[in-house]
C-alpha cells in the first residue's frame, strides 16, 4: 500500500525513556568513548559502510531497527584501485557510473573524481567485464563517443584486474577525444505506443517493465524491472516480520490484468535500503533479486536507469502506472493495469505550506496535478514514474507516499531514483 504523508512531529532529546548526560560527566563519557574508538581503529583497522538487511530462505525475520554490520578494512585501504581490501568489498563499490549519453565514468583512486574512459584499446571484453561487475549479465552495446572538450580521461593499462577501476590510469587526454559509451541492457522500449485516478487502462506491452508483486496470492505492490534478475520497489512494501520471507513472494511480469496471470518468477532476496526511514519515508527503496532470469519479449522489457546527474525539469510530462485503487477509500485494487500522465512538480512548490510543508526530502520527487484528479494511489506503491528521453523511457521515481488519492494540492511523492542510484548499483554488485 501507499505510505501516508509523514508526520511533521519531531522527537525531542530526553523524552520518555531516554537518558540524558550533561556537564562534565557527559564530556568525560564522550572522551572515553572517543579513546576507545581510536584504540579499536588502530587495533582492528578502519571500519567502513554498513551492509544491508537481507531476507532470504535462511533468514525469515526482519529486525525493525537493525544494528549496522560494519565492513572491516585495513588502515592502508585505497578505494577504487581494483584491489579488494575490505572484508565485504565495500572499498570497491560505487566506483563506476554512467553519465550523459551512457558515458562510462570510473572513479579514480587518486582523488575520487569520476572520469570518462578513453576508447582506445576498448573492446567487448572490457564492456562485458564492466557490466558484469555492476550486476548485469553482460553488455548490450558499446561504442566510441566524441568528447567536445580536450579533457582528462582514463586510459587502459596492461594490468590484469577483474574490476575496471583496476585496469585504468589517469591520462591528460583521450586519443582523438574519443571516450567509451556503454549500455549494459537494452532498455526503455515500448512495444505499444498508443496512449489510475484520472487515468485509463494500459495496453499490453505499453509499460513492459511494470511488475506485480504478490504475497501469498494477493497483489501487494508494484515493482520495476531493471535487468533480467533485478527489480526495484518500495521498502515500505515490507513493513513487518510476516512479510519478510522472500519465499512467500512472487513476481508477475507482462501483466495487464490480475485475472490473467502468467507463470510467476520467485524472489531469492529482498534487500532494503539501510537508510530507509519509515517515519519520513526517506530513501524508500528496495532491491529484489530473482531465482532465475526474466525472459524478455514484447510484453516484458526492463526500464532504463537514469544517468548520473540526470535532471528532469518541472513541468515535464511523465507517466506512472500500477494496479492501485481507482478511487480514494476503495479497499480493493484494480484488476487492470492503470496508467496516468503526470507533470513533474518543483520541489519548492511541493514543500510549500499549502502542499506538504517541508516533508519532501532531496531524495524525493513530486508529480501529479495540484488541481487534483491525476495521481497514483494505494497499491501502486513500488511502481514506476517514467519519463521519456532520446526515444527511451527512464525510471525517474518509485511510487512512495501521498495524502489521499488525487486530492487538490496533494500530488504523489516518489523516491527519486537518481538519488538512490549509487545504492542500487552497489547492491547489484554485492549480490550478483
Amino acid at each position: 500500500c501507499l505510505c501516508p504523508a509523514p508526520s511533521n512531529k519531531r522527537r525531542r532529546c530526553c523524552e520518555s525513556n531516554s537518558q540524558c548526560y550533561g556537564g562534565s560527566g557527559g564530556a568525560l563519557l564522550v572522551l572515553a568513548l572517543l579513546a576507545l574508538a581510536i584504540w579499536l581503529g588502530v587495533r582492528y583497522g578502519t571500519r567502513l559502510s554498513t551492509t544491508v538487511t537481507i531476507y532470504n530462505e535462511n533468514n525469515d525475520d526482519r529486525i525493525e531497527d537493525p544494528l549496522p554490520i560494519f565492513d572491516t578494512c585495513p588502515n592502508n585501504t585505497v578505494q577504487c584501485d581494483g584491489i579488494v581490501d575490505c572484508k565485504l568489498g565495500s572499498d570497491e563499490n560505487n566506483c563506476v557510473r554512467f553519465g550523459e549519453g551512457n558515458s562510462l565514468q570510473v572513479r579514480t583512486s587518486e582523488d575520487g573524481r569520476f572520469l570518462p574512459v578513453c576508447y582506445k584499446g576498448w573492446d567487448e571484453r572490457y564492456a562485458d567485464q564492466t557490466c558484469t561487475q555492476l550486476g548485469f549479465r553482460n553488455s548490450y552495446v558499446t561504442k566510441a563517443a566524441k568528447s567536445q572538450t580536450q579533457s582528462i580521461g582514463l586510459t587502459l593499462t596492461s594490468r590484469s584486474s577483474s574490476l575496471i577501476q583496476g585496469a585504468v590510469k589517469v591520462s591528460s587526454s583521450c586519443p582523438s577525444q574519443e571516450t567509451v559509451s556503454l549500455q549494459c541492457v537494452d532498455c526503455g522500449q515500448q512495444q505499444s505506443t498508443s496512449r489510475i485516478i484520472g487515468g485509463s487502462i494500459a495496453k499490453t506491452g505499453q509499460w513492459p517493465w511494470q511488475l506485480s508483486l504478490h504475497f501469498r496470492g494477493s497483489h501487494i505492490c508494484g515493482a520495476v524491472l531493471i535487468s533480467p534478475v533485478f527489480a526495484v520497489t518500495a521498502a515500505h512494501c515490507f513493513p513487518s516480520k510476516a512479510l519478510a520471507p522472500s519465499t512467500q513472494w512472487k513476481v508477475y511480469a507482462g501483466v495487464v490484468s490480475q485475472d490473467n496471470l502468467p507463470q510467476p518468477y520467485l524472489v531469492e532476496k529482498i534487500l532494503l535500503n539501510e537508510n530507509y526511514n519509515s517515519r519520513t519515508n526517506d530513501q524508500d527503496v528496495a532491491l529484489l533479486k530473482f531465482t532465475s532470469p526474466v525472459v524478455f519479449n514484447d510484453k516484458v522489457q526492463p526500464v532504463c536507469l537514469p544517468t548520473s546527474g540526470q535532471q528532469i525539469p518541472p513541468g515535464q510530462k511523465c507517466w506512472t502506472s500500477g494496479f492501485g485503487t481507482t478511487e480514494a477509500g476503495s479497499g480493493t485494487v484494480s484488476k487492470d493495469l492503470m496508467e496516468v500522465s503526470v507533470d513533474i512538480i518543483d520541489t519548492r512548490v511541493c514543500n510549500s505550506p499549502r502542499v506538504y510543508g517541508g516533508a519532501v526530502t532531496r531524495n524525493m520527487i513530486c508529480a501529479g496535478n495540484l488541481e487534483g484528479g491525476k495521481d497514483s494511489c494505494q497499491g501502486d506503491s513500488g511502481g514506476p514514474l517514467v519519463c521519456q528521453g532520446d526515444s527511451r523511457w527512464f525510471l525517474v521515481g518509485i511510487t512512495s507516499w501521498g495524502a489521499g488519492c488525487g486530492e487538490r494540492n496533494k500530488p504523489g511523492v516518489y523516491t527519486k531514483v537518481s538519488s538512490v542510484l549509487p545504492w542500487i548499483y552497489r547492491k547489484m554488485q554485492e549480490v550478483k
